[in-house]
């Protein structure tokens, strides 16, 4: 019955849903239009917030497409390849596959969402050439379900704000926090948090396991299509003119690298163990430049590694648009984004409150796929409104932060980087992540219920 629900939710989703920039396209006349029905302001007010948020992603959307190819030109370094390689020869059977795969994502998503979206395909695509008669579709799947984890992670953006504290924070939360802040103990290592986490870290691996179509329904690939590029051959330096001399000596390299784990270093000895998208991309750039031994080399993987960041390009500033219709209040200050979050509050109480917290953050995920801009959204409105009840901040905060990872299994938004590494649609591989959002859509409701 499982397998059949399984086939069911994949058929479905081959069939209709569309691809992610038309998918993209439908969410802003569907937000357009409910933004005249429901805050009663006029197309061209619609058109204005729209139009005003386009380019507000901008510097988000560089970190992204950073994000994606800078992490695969680092994946494709000889010594990570090989490293790779040897932890992909480890599962002799498909679900074991499938397994490791999903723990590893989830892992390195806990540790930092980029470096986990884009080590987790990488892996995925390396398993594919060792394992046989593994489900490629289901493999990227299982990579993608390990972004499950990243709000509860160390890089989560609403515990890590809460955790920064300022006058920021009490403004964003209406005063219920104060400038203090509130630490990553009561947030990300809360018990309730800790429980979810591992019980989801066990679970998810055997669900998507339980998931690997019989033999006969198997779509695998064909390893030459995952084949690395050759490697150039190596150039004789006799022949080579001044200015290629530059570009294939490692003295240039080692000098540049110096001064970027030397500020590196700097970093971490100031402000700890604090990840974000532009130190990540900066580990990123230099682990790569250094690995790959000559700046011609990276250069070269650099060029590899941009052909799959356009579809990121292209998305972002519509989904900024979005927002900004999202965003967008009306004369009396009303927006879309505060009538569905007040829609919660409303029939909420003490006990039922976080887990409606958690829906309605799940909810705005679709049409604000951001955590910075989910929390600006909602945190105004539930963080009083949990207070009010008797609700702690920290619980509240920490519902609208599942909410906003929970249906990113659905949302081709964040799939993208994923995608472009494994050369997939979000076709193939959302029907499984149907499956996966409602199993850890019921776990994650009780758990906030229950705790």
């Amino acid at each position: 019955m499982f397998k059949k629900f399984t086939n069911g939710c994949v058929n479905l989703v081959q069939r209709y849903l569309p691809d992610p920039f038309l998918f993209c396209i439908m969410l802003t006349f569907i937000i357009f239009i409910s933004g005249m029905v429901f805050t009663k302001q006029t197309a061209i007010e619609m058109t204005m917030h729209w139009g005003n948020g386009f380019w507000s992603l901008l510097a988000f959307t560089m970190q992204m497409a950073l994000v994606l190819v800078l992490g695969t030109a680092l994946a494709n370094a000889p010594i990570i390849n090989k490293a790779l390689v040897v932890l992909a020869k480890i599962p002799k059977k498909p679900t074991t596959a499938i397994i490791l795969v999903t723990v590893v994502s989830a892992l390195a998503c806990l540790i930092n969402w980029g470096f986990g979206l884009v080590i987790g395909a990488i892996f995925a695509k390396e398993i594919a050439k060792q394992v046989k008669k593994v489900d490629y579709r289901l493999l990227i799947a299982a990579a993608y379900s390990g972004f499950l984890f990243w709000h509860a992670g160390l890089s989560g953006s609403i515990p890590l704000s809460l955790a920064s504290g300022g006058e920021g924070l009490v403004k964003a939360t209406a005063s219920v926090v104060s400038a203090s802040g509130i630490t990553t103990q009561d947030t990300i290592f809360s018990s309730t948090n800790i429980f979810m986490v591992i019980f989801l870290l066990i679970t998810i691996p055997l669900l998507n396991a339980a998931m690997h179509p019989d033999p006969d329904k198997v779509i695998v690939i064909d390893p030459a299509l995952l084949a690395d590029a050759p490697v150039p051959a190596k150039l004789n330096r006799k022949n080579m003119t001044p200015v290629e001399k530059l570009e294939n000596s490692m003295l240039v390299t080692i000098l540049i690298s110096v001064l970027g784990f030397a500020y590196i270093i700097i970093y971490f000895i100031e402000r700890g163990f604090s990840l974000n998208l532009d130190i990540v991309n900066l580990i990123f750039m230099f682990a790569g430049i250094l690995l790959h031994r000559t700046p011609r080399r990276y250069l070269n993987a650099l060029m590899d590694s941009t052909k799959s960041a356009g579809p990121i390009l292209l998305q972002f500033p519509f989904y900024a648009g979005i927002m900004g219709m999202m965003n967008g209040a009306n004369i009396d200050g009303v927006s879309l984004a505060s009538l569905i979050t007040n829609m919660f509050v409303n029939i909420a109480n003490k006990f039922t409150f976080p887990t409606l917290s958690f829906w309605s953050a799940g909810l705005l995920n679709f049409f604000i796929p951001s955590g910075g801009g989910q929390w600006a959204v909602q945190a105004p409105i539930m963080m009083p409104a949990g207070n009010l009840l008797g609700v702690d901040a920290a619980t509240t905060a920490m519902s609208i932060a599942w909410g906003d990872a929970w249906t990113n299994m659905l949302q081709p938004f964040w799939a993208l980087p994923a995608l472009g590494i494994a050369g997939l649609g979000a076709k193939d591989i959302m029907g499984y992540c149907v499956v996966i959002l409602l199993y850890s859509g019921v776990i994650i409701s009780l758990g906030l219920l229950i705790f």
